[in-house]
């Protein structure tokens, strides 16, 4: 059995015998592949993964000079109202969930303002930086101002990221402004996410073009924020969060995972409806993967 067949039966049979509800799994080890399927590979939410996918975005405006990690919400938004301390408030803060501003808002939770970013942008912002709050909000507004500097955030990926990666015409979940949620709501399959994680493992290249700056990838997962969290969530990036072990990862709600390990050149895409153990999945690549590549 070659390398990622194993990694692959790993995973299998812990989700088997566990009886954990997983819909898919794609294996990528160097250039040596597997994949199984418990259910048909329809396109489904990839809930907070998708917040990986809005990194990418913003890389790839960076790297065409359209914004930058310091540009301020104040400056892409400048008919907003501001609450005390968000004039502060940057992209860079907004990707690592740093900004302060109390709005702990997920894209499950519907939409009872006029304007989202509006509300989020009214409160104030406390310890800009340095206090940490998991949302889809932060996402969200990110999305605005990239929004307000390309325009529609799917279009604008279609011929830059989606269309090369042949994934074709992508839903993404709105808000009632028609602006994307960003956060979540990005509906994939669970080999087009594969095509994704294959990307961010390569660092950003795809077959012979460069998609998204390497030094980019690099930047996701190269400054953390401490959350004062659990180990397992301990440490966030831009989108993706630190570990298991030495690896980082997208992770999504029940279960959506792209984890990348670096040094076996490795990705193990996983998506899931798993409501009480969707850990357990990401638990199940690591060790797959460290039983068929021992590094020590």
């Amino acid at each position: 059995m070659t390398t990622a067949p194993a990694v692959l039966d790993h995973i299998v049979s812990g989700v088997n015998e566990e009886g954990l509800q997983a819909h898919g799994v794609h294996v990528l080890i160097g250039q040596d592949s597997a994949h199984h399927r418990w259910h048909s590979d329809g396109r489904r939410n990839i809930f907070s993964a998708s917040k990986g996918v809005c990194a990418i975005a913003v890389g790839m405006a960076i790297g065409d000079g359209v914004l930058s990690l310091e540009t301020t919400a104040h400056e892409a938004l400048p008919q907003m109202d501001l609450g005390v301390g968000v004039e502060a408030v940057t992209l860079r803060h907004l990707l690592t969930m740093s900004s302060g501003i109390d709005f702990p808002w997920f894209g499950h939770e519907g939409v009872p303002w006029p304007d989202l970013a509006q509300e989020m942008l009214r409160r104030p912002a406390i310890g800009t930086g340095a206090r940490f709050q998991y949302s889809d909000a932060s996402t969200y507004l990110a999305m605005r101002i990239l929004g307000a500097a390309i325009g529609d955030v799917t279009d604008w990926l279609l011929p830059r990221l989606f269309e090369p990666l042949g994934i074709g015409e992508p839903q993404w979940q709105r808000c009632p402004l028609g602006w994307i949620i960003g956060g979540s709501g990005l509906e994939l399959r669970t080999e087009e996410l594969a095509r994704i994680g294959q990307l961010l493992r390569d660092r950003g290249r795809w077959d012979s073009e460069q998609l998204v700056d390497s030094a980019w990838i690099e930047q996701m997962h190269g400054s953390w924020v401490s959350t004062g969290a659990e180990p397992r969530f301990a440490r966030y990036g831009f989108g993706v969060w630190d570990g298991p072990g030495n690896c980082w990862r997208l992770d999504g709600a029940y279960g959506q995972y792209v984890i990348v390990d670096e040094r076996r050149d490795a990705v193990v895409t996983i998506t899931a409806h798993e409501e009480h153990r969707d850990q357990r999945l990401a638990e199940l690549a690591y060790e797959g993967l460290n039983e068929a590549i021992n590094l020590k």
